[in-house]
């Protein structure tokens, strides 16, 4: 199973954006779009699976959860 993430334009470009908004204010170095986008792939290839999958083993725990429950409303 291929966990590649796919962002559409507008939004890379919006993240793109935000990059160079903090290295402006956080870190007063300006960055120009080249290197913007070159962190942002990055992150997506290098960290945004540890994200993924965090998100994944939350959703496991709240469905295994809600399933439990099911057995609450059993009638005897």
């Amino acid at each position: 199973m291929s966990t590649d993430i796919k962002l559409s334009k507008d939004k890379k470009q919006k993240m793109i954006s935000l990059i160079k908004k903090y290295f402006q204010e956080e870190r007063d170095e300006k960055l120009g779009d080249l290197a913007s986008s070159m962190i942002l792939d990055f992150f997506i290839k290098e960290l945004a699976p540890e994200f993924y999958n965090q998100g994944v083993s939350d959703s496991y725990k709240y469905i295994s959860d809600r399933v439990e429950e099911l057995f609450d409303i059993q009638k005897y």
